[in-house]
């Protein structure tokens, strides 16, 4: 005689998914999208931060290479900090401020000039990057 599977009675361990397990799957897929979705700011912030330094990191060669070029009794190459009276290059509509120092090296090195160029800006509080160059006679 075939065996009616309709009317076999349920055995406990059959009984499905409840109410309470299902909340409780949903409630760890929320924190976990939670979780996934505070990545997306700290990206943007990083990516940001990221931008800002590199084109921090222009400005400074653009100064090097162009003062790499000079004479090297061109005023640009004069000691001191530059521009003059602690004043700096806006740059980027005034996003970056660049300066720049020269000191003449002592002897036996006096025919180099050390030439330390800075582009500071303002992101998350004042960043700076700074790079220096060596200019010979």
């Amino acid at each position: 005689m075939p065996h009616d599977t309709r009317t076999q009675p349920r055995r406990p361990n059959d009984r499905g998914t409840t109410l309470i397990e299902l909340m409780i799957a949903l409630v760890v897929l929320s924190l976990g999208l939670l979780a996934l979705a505070q990545m997306f700011p700290a990206g943007s912030r990083n990516q940001l931060q990221s931008r800002m330094r590199t084109t921090a990191s222009y400005y400074v060669q653009q100064k090097i290479e162009e003062l790499t070029t000079v004479n090297w009794n061109d005023p640009a190459l004069s000691t001191g900090a530059h521009p003059g009276g602690g004043a700096s290059d806006t740059l980027g509509g005034g996003a970056w401020l660049r300066s720049y120092a020269v000191d003449v090296l002592p002897s036996p090195l006096n025919n180099l000039k050390r030439v330390s160029v800075t582009v500071s800006w303002n992101y998350m509080g004042t960043r700076s990057l700074t790079d220096t160059t060596y200019v010979r006679l």
